[in-house]
């Protein structure tokens, strides 16, 4: 069986060794000990286990590690930068986005492959894009005003 030895992850070539069929997120989670990204439902349906592939937010828990090859992987653990959270994380702090928090990281990376692509999204945007990430505690209004809070942090004022 083929196996993976490196991925590249958070901006490091990490090492593991793991067989391909496993999927990203055991990797990530039980081999490399990145437990930001949560198991859901095990589905792909509710989004807690998002991650970026090269920017772009995928289901880790379905995702065959072997599928991943030289693709950058970013986790929650990766969008800080030289010790400051990235704009929506700050943004779901400051307007209390989150209740439980298991959805959350799930939520952010989604929110951050939406904000790269589309820094100024109208509220249609972000709920059609955010429709893949369930919140069982329901902040999607709060949800929504960070992802607006973000946006516009980025462009250098409010919403």
């Amino acid at each position: 069986m083929p196996r993976v030895t490196t991925l590249h992850v958070n901006g490091t070539a990490r090492s593991c060794d793991a067989d391909a069929d496993r999927t990203l997120l055991s990797v990530l989670r039980d081999d490399l000990t990145l437990t930001g990204t949560k198991y859901g439902c095990g589905e792909g349906q509710c989004g807690a286990c998002t991650v970026l592939v090269d920017g772009v937010p995928i289901r880790s828990c379905l995702t065959p590690v072997g599928t991943v090859g030289p693709q950058k992987v970013t986790t929650i653990e990766g969008l800080e930068r030289n010790g400051r959270l990235h704009a929506l994380q700050e943004a779901f702090l400051e307007i209390g986005a989150l209740q439980c928090g298991y959805c959350t990281s799930g939520m952010i990376m989604s929110g951050v492959a939406l904000l790269a692509k589309n820094p100024r999204p109208t509220d249609a945007e972000v709920i059609r894009f955010m429709d893949g990430n369930i919140c069982r505690c329901g902040v999607y209004p709060r949800i929504l005003a960070a992802i607006r809070r973000a946006a516009g942090a980025a462009k250098g004022g409010t919403p």
